[in-house]
């Protein structure tokens, strides 16, 4: 299977977590956030508009899922947001639902064999 190799900015590029999972999260998280985006779901738990549906796309999201993607609340996401992992399990099960190649973690290994070179710079 074809895979891709984990950036920085993978995310913005993505957003296929925000249009494939429900954001639910403890109803006090939800004090933050504009209560036009919030939904009850349970009388402990809240959900992000949207997220609760057939399909799913989360209504802070902004642009196009696999092209260009941001959270209109980022900085006051929910932790189930802030808890998401690049390149994880539910990271690419949600990639392949928007038919977008998985994502790859790979680990920077510093060479062993660079002792007797001169650094450029």
């Amino acid at each position: 299977m074809l895979s891709q190799i984990v950036t920085s900015d993978a995310c913005v590029h993505c957003g296929a977590c925000c249009a494939h999972y429900r954001v639910s999260f403890y109803w006090a998280e939800a004090e933050a956030m504009p209560s036009e985006m919030i939904e009850p779901l349970t009388a402990v738990y809240s959900c992000m508009k949207g997220t609760n549906q057939t399909q799913v796309k989360c209504i802070a999201l902004e642009g196009v899922v696999g092209q260009q993607v941001s959270c209109s609340i980022y900085e006051v996401r929910s932790s189930t947001c802030q808890e998401v992992q690049m390149a994880d399990e539910h990271c690419n099960k949600a990639r392949i639902a928007h038919n977008l190649i998985p994502l790859i973690q790979i680990e920077e290994q510093e060479a062993a064999n660079n002792e007797d070179y001169n650094q450029v710079g």
